[in-house]
């Protein structure tokens, strides 16, 4: 089992910063990726970004120059969101990719309002 954490969203003006955390804990050396979701108020959940298990990354076309996925070790993924625009606003999930299942955090919610 893996357990997953996030941290923070808040509310931020259009054309402001961000940074997403994700916290993993559990069996983390059976994660092969991870990733970040989002799902805003009546639209499905979609891609944001994701390491692959290569290694290489995946954006969204929407997101692509203004946001950027690291990882600084097995335990901890950040998502860095710049030029923030409204319709980035949403709530961010953090996912891992285990053995044979996705497992999802609970959520953090981001806001983009002037």
């Amino acid at each position: 089992q893996v357990q997953l954490v996030e941290s923070g969203g808040g509310l931020v003006q259009p054309g402001g910063s961000l940074r997403l955390s994700c916290a993993a804990s559990g069996n983390i050396f059976s994660i092969a990726a991870m990733g970040w979701y989002r799902q805003a108020p009546g639209k499905q959940r979609e891609l944001v970004a994701a390491f692959t298990s290569g290694g290489s990354t995946n954006y969204a076309d929407s997101v692509k120059g203004r946001f950027t996925i690291s990882r600084e070790n097995a335990k901890n993924t950040y998502l860095t969101m710049n030029s923030l625009k409204p319709e980035d606003t949403a709530v961010y999930y953090c996912t891992a990719d285990g053995l044979n299942r996705r497992y999802w955090g609970q959520g953090t919610q981001v806001t983009v309002s002037s």
